[in-house]
Order: C-alpha cells, then structure tokens, then sequence
C-alpha cells in the first residue's frame, strides 16, 4: 500500500507539538511496517533525519505553506497534483490539512479546535481560514483522529461528525525528560535563576497560554510569600500581544521573571527536571504534552480545570481555574511551602505518566489507518 503522508511540519530544530507528534508517531509507524510505502511530502527542503526508514519516498513541492493563500494553493494544487502522481491509495495529514480536491481516502489528525473559541488570539486571515477549512476537512475525512477525548466530542458536536469516525489518539512525552540529581538541579538553578527554585511555563509565548494571568498570579504569589523564588518563561514570542506585554510590564515583581527563550531538547529536559512546579495554566488545550514531559520529570505540575487539562492531569496536578489570578497564586504557594504535596504530585505524576508514551500514540494512530481500510 502506497500511504502519502503531510510531513511540512517536520523543521530540523523547530519542532512545536504537532510537529513532534507526526515526527514521534511517523517514525515508528514507518519503521514497523515496512511492508508499506510511504511517501513524506515536504514543502521545502528537508532534514535527512527526517527519513526514518528505507520505505520511505521523500518528496519536496510548493509553494512553501505558512500563509493562508499558500495554504490554499499547497492542499488544493499541489497535494492533489502528488497524491495523483505517486498513485497513493490513502493520505494522512498530522496538522488536520486536508484537500478538498481529491478523492484520495484521507486521515485528518485535528488536535484541537481552539481557533472557534478564541479567534481573535490568531491573526485575521489565518483564524478565517480555520474557521472556514476546518469543519469542511472535518467531513471529507474518512476518519478523523484527535489527541483527547475532550477534543474528540468538540469535533462531534460543533462539526456534525459522528463520533465513530473519531479515533483518540494521545499524545506521548520524550523519554529523555527524567528526573534531575541533586548537583545537576543546583547547576541549572545557578545558570538561570542565580541559584533560586523557580516555577517554570513551557509553551509558544501565544495569547491562550494565558501569561497575563499567570504575570499577576506570580506577582500576587510573591507579595503573600516572602522568599527568593523565580519563574522562568521557556519559549518564543510567537504572539507577543500588547496585552501580554502590558501585564508584564505592570508587575511589581517582573525582575524574578526569566525568558529563556527556546531551549535544544537537552537543555529543556534539565530545565524542566530542576522546576519546583511546572506552571501549565492555558485557558485552551487539544491536549498538553508539557504536563506529560513534567511528569516524566518528576516535577509536579499546576495546570487549569478546563478543556482537555483536567482528563490529561487526572489527580496528578494541583488543578487550578485559570481565569482566577487568586486561584493560581495560592496553587503557587501550596507547591512553594509544602514538600510532602511536591512529594505526593511527584509520585502520582510518575505513575500517571505510564499512560502516555509515543509508542501507543503510534499505535493508535495505526489502528486508525487500519479502521480506514476496512470501512
């Protein structure tokens, strides 16, 4: 079987999380099945690393699809133009893009639908075009995966898709997140935090990962507890908004915040090991593989009540309403003051963690593919 695969999202050092879930679930389904062809169609040039296994044919063509227009001319041009060509009997598609130009049985992988929910945390044009594509890809699709339950009944009900043409397939953690030794987690602590615990968000610097709130909470946590601690912001600016920039700007204690920016796999896995809390308080969620990485850690994690969060985290986390600066800041200060529930959250973070690997996330991805043949 000839299986053309959407791969424009595999970035040699820019993997975000949908990227590192076609790179974690591609690799092994390819690798397991090698009596299948695989076709990886790329948008511009490619990583070798990229191509995990000899079965499979890269493929480059563009235009090269980070816009909407580019977008359009990508999946309704140019997929179709290579799925024709190359005789691919089925097409999988990780980011949700489908083409609405061919009759080629797809897969979409729609982690979420946060964009109908919170339109204006995107740009214009790209937040029309979700809204607009996304229900259409929704109903084309043979079978549509997703990454929670949560998100998998949205689809349902806002969509209209039945929920027997919805696979879950959960998102996995990289096994190199571990916990941290002692002298390894005093040298981090000194790299960035001039020796202090701090609280550490992981994430794009995007408006729904809710920094405003967790700006004022920080700020509202320091005032009450009267210590050294820091919290280190991990990631790009992706969308640094006026509002974000203003909340930080306004803080009475904006010199304890730390911007890292990205950090190699590496670096990150010791970052995040070394955290007195992982502070994962978005208002929108198709899943949040930080919180898994923090519980690989070791480290216990505060996240929010809402969306997928509470079905990742289970009874894990300190769950917190993140539309409550309060409530988050005392979730702070609970961490902060009381080792024996750091000591709980750990150990229930490591057992929970076992739910989550890239290996059943391929698994179920397969089963997924397999449903399509068969139906």
């Amino acid at each position: 079987m000839k299986i053309a695969v959407n791969t424009r999202l595999l970035l040699k050092n820019k993997l975000e999380g949908i990227g590192w879930f076609s790179y974690e679930t591609l690799k092994r389904i390819t690798q397991q099945h090698p009596e299948h062809e695989f076709i990886f169609i790329f948008d511009r040039k490619y990583d070798e690393s990229f191509i995990f296994s000899d079965n499979i044919t890269p493929v480059v063509i563009g235009p090269p699809a980070r816009h909407p227009v580019l977008f359009y001319l990508w999946f309704e041009h140019s997929i179709p133009y290579i799925l024709k060509k190359t005789k691919a009997d089925i097409f999988i598609s990780p980011d949700g893009y489908l083409s609405l130009s061919t009759n080629v049985p797809s897969l979409a992988v729609i982690h979420d639908l946060n964009f109908e929910y919170y339109p204006k945390d995107l740009p214009w044009a790209a937040r029309n075009h979700f809204r607009y594509y996304f229900p259409k890809y929704a109903r084309k699709a043979k079978r549509v995966a997703t990454v929670s339950e949560y998100s998998k009944k949205d689809i349902a009900e806002r969509y209209g898709v039945s929920p027997d043409k919805i696979d879950v397939v959960y998102n996995g953690a990289n096994p190199m997140f571990k916990p941290v030794g002692d002298p390894e987690k005093t040298k981090i602590r000194e790299s960035y935090t001039e020796a202090n615990p701090y609280f550490v968000f992981v994430g794009a610097l995007h408006p729904r990962k809710n920094l405003v709130n967790l700006f004022k909470a920080f700020d509202l946590f320091k005032k009450t507890n009267n210590d050294n601690t820091k919290l280190l912001i991990v990631g790009e600016k992706q969308y640094w908004t006026d509002e974000i920039k203003t909340a930080y700007e306004n803080m009475g204690f904006g010199n304890d915040v730390i911007f890292s920016g990205r950090l190699g796999l590496d670096e990150l896995t010791k970052v995040v090991g070394s955290a007195l809390a992982l502070t994962y308080v978005s208002y929108f969620e198709g899943f949040g593989i930080p919180i898994v990485e923090a519980f690989y850690a070791g480290t216990p994690v505060i996240t929010s009540n809402v969306t997928s969060m509470p079905e990742v985290a289970g009874d894990a986390a300190l769950i917190i309403d993140p539309f409550s600066v309060e409530s988050i800041a005392r979730a702070m200060s609970q961490i902060s003051t009381d080792e024996k529930l750091r000591k709980s959250l750990t150990e229930k973070g490591t057992e929970r963690a076992k739910l989550f690997t890239w290996q059943k996330s391929a698994d179920r991805l397969w089963e997924a593919v397999e449903k399509m043949l068969t139906s």
